[in-house]
């Protein structure tokens, strides 16, 4: 019936990074950037996107572990395109957007990995709940543009999403989510 994205939310960022080289402020173009989540529902996978989000990224190749990200998702905004999933995702048994309406990811770090490949090293918080993520991702910066392309594998009930009754044991909706981002972003002078 409902399924269990996050964020950061969620990742996270959710999360978000971006990072070109030569400047270290960024503006993300959510018309051509996603947020999203993967998750399978008996045995189907379905995906899903937020709709409303905000990034303030800076970020250095050069220096990367004094780049820092802030991603602030909207959980209300979370549409899979399924009616019935729709309706139940910003209830109390999902996301419960009254008492939650924002999950938020926060690198405070970035590691570089070698080649384009780097880690946002920070924490997710969705429905109050507050862990330390590792984000990985990759990071490819043409003319002052970048894209950034990471995935984090979260267990939804971790962050208490689907943790009550017929969800939370992960026989109708799986426990492990994937956030999904792919981030276009351009250096600001």
């Amino acid at each position: 019936m409902t399924p269990r994205p996050f964020l950061l939310i969620s990742a996270l960022a959710v999360l978000l990074l971006s990072a070109p080289a030569g400047a270290a402020t960024w503006t993300v173009d959510k018309a051509e950037s996603v947020l999203g989540f993967i998750g399978k529902q008996s045995g189907k996978e379905f995906t899903g996107r937020f709709g409303h989000w905000d990034a303030a990224i800076d970020f250095d190749p050069a220096d990367p572990a004094a780049g820092h990200a802030k991603v602030t998702i909207a959980m209300g905004s979370a549409m899979i395109g399924d009616a019935e999933k729709d309706q139940a995702l910003p209830g109390e048994d999902w996301f419960n957007i009254q008492a939650f309406p924002d999950a938020v990811f926060e690198a405070t770090t970035f590691r570089a990995k070698g080649g384009n490949q780097y880690d946002a090293v920070g924490t997710l918080t969705i429905r109050g709940i507050r862990k330390d993520v590792v984000l990985p991702f990759t990071l490819d910066v043409t003319d002052g543009k970048a894209r950034a392309v990471g995935r984090l594998d979260l267990v939804r009930t971790d962050y208490d999403v689907g943790g009550h009754g017929l969800f939370s044991k992960g026989r109708t909706v799986d426990l492990n989510v994937a956030v999904v981002v792919d981030l276009m972003a351009t250096a600001q002078p």
